[in-house]
């Protein structure tokens, strides 16, 4: 019986610890690797946000959609969490938020990068 209750034990405890890392990869690109999603689509920071502030809200969101924490992710190395001023939560790295481009549409496209000159494609 304590066989069985160990054994349920460790599986949750690494069923968490797989939820807890940022679901993010690198993928190659025209511009060489880039940090992505865990669905492939490359990720952005914006030159107006500030370490741990987002700037991009309305207008700027819906074409560059925050890459949000979902579930009860963690911080880990250098990824952080950004509250947002609606209460939810965005992926950051070294401080940086994180944002998709509504006009990438598939694996590697890095379409968004240098857009007037206030977005760069995350870097690994």
């Amino acid at each position: 019986m304590r066989t069985l209750a160990l054994t349920i034990a460790i599986s949750l405890g690494t069923a968490a610890a797989a939820f807890a890392a940022p679901p993010v990869k690198t993928v190659e690109s025209e511009k060489g690797p880039v940090l992505a999603a865990e669905n492939g689509m490359t990720l952005y920071t914006y030159k107006d946000d500030q370490k741990g502030v987002s700037a991009c809200y309305d207008a700027c969101a819906k074409n560059w959609p925050p890459f949000m924490v979902e579930g009860d992710a963690a911080a880990e190395g250098a990824y952080s969490i950004v509250e947002r001023k609606d209460g939810t939560k965005q992926w950051a790295k070294d401080g940086m938020p994180l944002y998709f481009w509504v006009k990438d549409e598939k694996m590697g496209d890095v379409t968004g990068d240098g857009v007037k000159g206030e977005w760069d494609v995350a870097r690994p």
